[in-house]
């Protein structure tokens, strides 16, 4: 009888210990597990809030410094005064890369510009100038003159995209309508999207899809995983649609930037050839019965030329002699000039590729290098 009226008595301090074991245990998982997306805010104002609402407010409290405006001028002429003045031609997002200055934005961002400027969190604007860009990507690489910054480089939080997975949370930092350093929270909706490309008969592929909030103004901003890890570059929204925005993988991304950084361009890759566009060889396939790429010229002493390809050329008597169909690159079938040019892009300088192609009634393979093209 004794003990069962003394038991209450340790069931309060059994509730409460056990209370205080599960408030450590998340504080430890906060302050420890993400260190680098921990928010500065006081105790006071994160006092209530759930750990899925402390998450998503560290990641934003440690990259929204990284994200600034893009600043996109042009000159217009004034006929009444014959005066030539700076008008700006709209504004967009960006990201800072590394520590050296370099900002990363999207190409139709600052397309046609005779002047850009970048604005940080801190509110001071500074003249950048274009290191490079990759239009077919829809990417390019702007450079301030930063002499010293305390913000973390979204260049140095790069995730994999190849890993990322359909349903994860995704988080979107821009300045969509001039709002600036706007978040949105959402998930990856699908991946490996293809959508068309600024540059014509091109297509940008492997597209994360996102119903994670984006606007005009959101462009060339960071797309961020759940930890607070850059997985791709918001660039554009589907044409009368809700929820449903895309985004250029960080994979993508971190390649052309590297490479634009140390070569002023993107390293594109082939081997020596020029093919017609998909509309002329279109009708000349019909009268052949194959499919592939016509190739118009085979350059002098590329690979393709020391592998034997031949292009299409006029005999002596001025009749047309088609050249090669290549049909198959390392076993992907090439129906377009888009096929051929990402079947390359996914390769590296050096490695070897085998072709298969049409000649005259009948199939051949052959294994030709890939190597830099001249820009």
């Amino acid at each position: 009888m004794q003990s069962q009226r003394n038991a209450p008595r340790f069931i309060l301090p059994l509730l409460l210990f056990a209370a205080a074991v599960f408030c450590i245990t998340l504080l430890a998982r906060y302050l420890f597990d993400s260190p680098s997306v921990r928010p500065s805010l006081s105790a006071s104002s994160l006092e209530g809030l759930l750990p899925s609402e402390l998450d998503t407010i560290g990641i934003f409290e440690a990259a929204s410094p990284a994200v600034v405006f893009v600043h996109n001028l042009q000159n217009q002429f004034d006929v009444r005064t014959w005066n030539v003045a700076e008008v700006p031609q709209g504004t967009g997002s960006g990201f800072l890369w590394d520590r050296e200055g370099h900002i990363v934005t999207n190409f139709h961002v600052v397309q046609g510009a005779d002047r850009l400027a970048v604005t940080l969190i801190d509110g001071n604007t500074y003249e950048a100038r274009k290191v490079g860009q990759a239009p077919s990507k829809d990417l390019a690489v702007l450079k301030i003159d930063l002499l010293e910054t305390n913000v973390t480089p979204l260049g140095e939080r790069v995730f994999d995209s190849s890993k990322i997975l359909v349903g994860q949370k995704a988080l979107a930092i821009g300045n969509p309508f001039g709002l600036d350093h706007t978040l949105t929270v959402g998930n990856i909706s699908a991946l490996g999207r293809t959508m068309t490309s600024i540059v014509q008969d091109l297509t940008i592929r492997d597209m994360i899809q996102t119903d994670a909030a984006i606007n005009p103004g959101n462009s060339g901003g960071p797309l961020l995983d759940s930890q607070g890890r850059l997985i791709g570059m918001n660039t554009l929204i589907l044409r009368d649609s809700t929820g449903i925005g895309f985004a250029v993988p960080s994979n993508t991304i971190r390649r052309n930037v590297e490479q634009i950084i140390e070569f002023g361009h993107p390293i594109r890759l082939g081997i020596g050839v020029s093919v017609f566009d998909d509309s002329s060889f279109g009708r000349i396939a019909r009268r052949l019965g194959v499919s592939g790429i016509l190739l118009r010229e085979v350059y002098p002493d590329s690979p393709a030329d020391k592998a034997g390809l031949k292009g299409t050329y006029r005999d002596r008597y001025g009749r047309l002699v088609l050249g090669d169909v290549i049909q198959k690159v390392e076993g992907t079938s090439i129906g377009s000039i888009d096929d051929l040019y990402h079947a390359f892009d996914a390769m590296k300088s050096g490695q070897t590729a085998e072709i298969e192609y049409y000649r005259e009634g009948r199939q051949e393979t052959v294994s030709i290098p890939v190597e830099r093209l001249p820009e």
